[in-house]
């Protein structure tokens, strides 16, 4: 088990799915969580209660990742809630399916404003607040790195781009003794991507386990 306490994490987009795990695995571990959702509101009540229910706080903040704004706000806010700021998880992402042939530019640029754009200014508001053995950790996909059918191309590029992204971060706060690291996983069993959905078959298949993490 991993020591957190005292520490205070800030996750994006953890009203359901990888981010609210997450984020109850932060507080199971001893953190205090804030975390950011855009619409669900009761679903963030409930990730909320979940956290508080392991004796740490939860700090729910609705932001749009979408909106450069709303995304200095929310680390003003869980900043001001959790007297700073140890850990940034960047978790809040969109899926996208269709070829380019039919891309929407409108769609793809909601895209990358919130699968690219996003961790970069979330990242770049909370730095300040970081200091040596602080965590920068950005949820990605295993599509960042392959494409093994068509109809991604644009998701599959916009997680891409995060790999670049934690490289290159790294190197600029390695120094301060401040991590940055990329996780890439594959089928995940949850509400966006359920494990019973109709391209799950498809997608087990693709695996060496035969199964959805």
């Amino acid at each position: 088990m991993i020591d957190l306490n005292g520490k205070r994490a800030l996750v994006t987009g953890a009203s359901r799915g990888i981010g609210a795990a997450i984020a109850l695995a932060l507080a199971e571990n001893g953190a205090d969580v804030a975390f950011t959702y855009q619409r669900a509101a009761d679903k963030a009540d409930a990730v909320a209660k979940a956290i508080e229910s392991t004796g740490h706080r939860a700090v729910a903040i609705q932001a749009d990742s979408a909106d450069p704004d709303a995304i200095l706000r929310a680390v003003s806010d869980a900043v001001a809630a959790l007297g700073g700021l140890d850990i940034l998880i960047n978790s809040a992402g969109i899926g996208h399916s269709g070829t380019i042939a039919d891309l929407d530019v409108r769609d793809f640029q909601t895209l990358m404003d919130v699968n690219v754009r996003a961790p970069v200014l979330f990242a770049k508001a909370a730095i300040p607040h970081l200091s040596s053995g602080g965590r920068i950790v950005s949820i990605g996909s295993g599509l960042g790195e392959r494409v093994p059918f068509p109809g991604v191309t644009a998701y599959a590029m916009s997680k891409a781009a995060l790999t670049s992204f934690t490289r290159g971060l790294s190197r600029e706060l390695g120094p301060s003794g401040i991590t940055v690291n990329l996780v890439q996983p594959g089928s995940a069993d949850t509400e966006a991507n359920p494990a019973d959905g109709p391209a799950a078959d498809f997608q087990r298949s693709l695996t060496s386990l035969g199964r959805f993490a």
